[in-house]
Formats: structure tokens, sequence, C-alpha cells
């Protein structure tokens, strides 16, 4: 059925009524958050570029020092590493720890930074293999913290002998490596190698004599002759002379023979125990006598 005109009027107007009648609802306070944030809104913007770009910079460098690690592109690590420095990251402090014999100069140019540094610039590895580098450093350990410090150990060779050969000297460890050719008297006495070879074999028969300090006492040198066998050569000057591959067993009857019969102490020229069932003992020419030699002399006049 159809409305009439007049009731529609009448049916808007209410409508109208009620929808004035209604209250309109309070404005709501924003959050302390929302506030902070549009107090600060000028400066989110820079920051955030700021941020980003650091990002990119920080991807950059990790990617070459991936890619070239040989420092083709060092320029753009040398570009965060001086980012970081206007950050406050330099070094504050190099430690170092178990240098006993190492020149301390080798060591400062081996780490190759110093205080105040771009911390960023300085690579751990880099510094450990120029400090292995050195002779008298068998291995070391580099570390850089974030806190501006640099911790290093140092483990250094042991000196072990003095190795002569063609007239020239050498402080070597266990192993022949020679570690210094200077201020050789620096180390307190030190056993004494001689020969070509004799740096890299000499700790093996060393290590026989301390199971005999009858015969280490009184040996001064070992000597490594044509890089087969070796000789011990005594303080009294006599040369003891080893046999090839049997060191263990002839220094053992060498001990026994001091212990009984004192033979180390005898005014000898060699001791040669080359052959396994003789022993040849030479002697110091006896002088002539004196009236044999008067006689002699005599007959000559004549």
């Amino acid at each position: 059925m159809a409305r009439s005109p007049t009731s529609l009027r009448a049916e808007g107007r209410t409508r109208l009524a009620a929808e004035n009648n209604r209250q309109t609802p309070a404005p709501q306070r924003p959050s302390s958050i929302r506030l902070w944030l549009r107090r600060r809104k000028p400066l989110l913007r820079p920051a955030m570029f700021g941020l980003m770009g650091l990002g990119m910079l920080g991807v950059c460098g990790i990617t070459v020092a991936a890619l070239a690690p040989e420092g083709r592109f060092s320029w753009v690590n040398e570009g965060v590493a001086e980012i970081g420095a206007r950050a406050g990251l330099t070094v504050q402090e190099i430690v170092v720890r178990g240098q006993h014999n190492t020149p301390r100069d080798l060591i400062r140019a081996a780490i190759g930074t110093r205080n105040g540094d771009p911390l960023l610039a300085f690579s751990p590895d880099a510094a450990r293999q120029r400090l292995e580098s050195i002779a008298w450093i068998e291995s070391a350990e580099v570390q850089r913290n974030l806190s501006g410090n640099i911790t290093i150990e140092i483990h250094e060779r042991r000196p072990f002998a003095i190795w002569q050969h063609q007239n020239d000297f050498a402080v070597v460890d266990r192993d022949g490596r020679v570690v210094s050719a200077d201020t050789l008297d620096a180390f307190g006495p030190l056993p004494l190698l001689v020969g070509e070879g004799a740096e890299k074999s000499g700790a093996v028969v060393y290590d026989l004599l301390d199971q005999a300090p009858e015969v280490k006492i009184r040996t001064q040198a070992l000597v490594f002759v044509s890089q087969r066998r070796w000789n011990l050569r005594l303080h009294s000057g006599t040369d003891v002379l080893l046999p090839e591959g049997h060191e263990a067993a002839a220094i053992t009857r060498l001990a026994e023979l001091q212990r009984t019969q004192a033979l180390l102490d005898r005014p000898l020229v060699s001791i040669d125990m080359r052959l396994p069932d003789r022993l040849v003992v030479r002697q110091h020419p006896q002088p002539e006598p004196a009236a044999a030699t008067s006689q002699a002399r005599g007959r000559g006049r004549g």
C-alpha cells in the first residue's frame, strides 16, 4: 500500500530529531607514545636514512672482505672504520702477554696499530700472521673487543742450543729453527751443536745424554759428521766416535766405563765406539825420554 507524502515527511522529521538527540562522544587523548613520535617526527626521517646508510656500508664492507680479502677495495673497509671511529670505536688499550725474548719493536711493528686508531681497521688475523712470521714466535692469539681493547697472547720458541755452522753461530730451538743470531750469551749455558744438519737432530742425542749424567757433564759439543753420525767432543779435548744409529747403546756403555774405569778422565785423543765388538782408544804420543833425546842430538852433531 502506497504511503502518503504527509506520513513520509513526518517519519523523516522523527528520524532527524532522533539523530540530533544522540550524544557526541568526547574526543580521546592520544597515547604518550603517539605524542612522543609526533614531537620527534621531524628527526625520524634523517635518523632512518643514516641507519640505512650505515647498514649499506656495513653490508658492502662484509661483501668486499669476503670477495676480495686481498684488499683491492680496501677503501670501503676504510670508510666503515672511519665511521666507526667517529662513533667512538677506537683502539683504547693493547695488551701483550707471553713476551720474553721477542724484541718489542718487532711486536709493535707486527701489530700495526696503536691507541686512538680506528678499531674496525685492525685485522686480528692479519696481525696474527705477521706475529707468527717473527722467528721467536711459534704461535699467537689475537682478539679484538668492541670495548676498544686488543689482547695478544704470544707463545715463544724456547732456545735449546747454539748451532755452529761454517764459523757462524746461532741460537736454535728443539726443532732446529734459528731464533736468534745475536746475544748468544743472553740465555745461559746451552748445548753446542756443530755441523750441517746438527740443528735438526741434535735434540735426540742430547736427550740420550740426559740419561747418562756422567757423560753429559763432560761433553762440550755434539758434532754431526757427514750428516750421518755423531761425535762427542769432551771438555778434555777427547773425541768420542759414536756408531751410526746406535747412539743410545754406545752412550750407555760409555757411562758404565766411566763409572768402573774413569775412562773419560784419561788424557786421550779419541775413543772409537763405531765397532760393535771392539773399543779403540787412541792415546796421546808419549814424550821421548830426556837421555835418549840428548844422545840423538849428540849423534847428530858428530
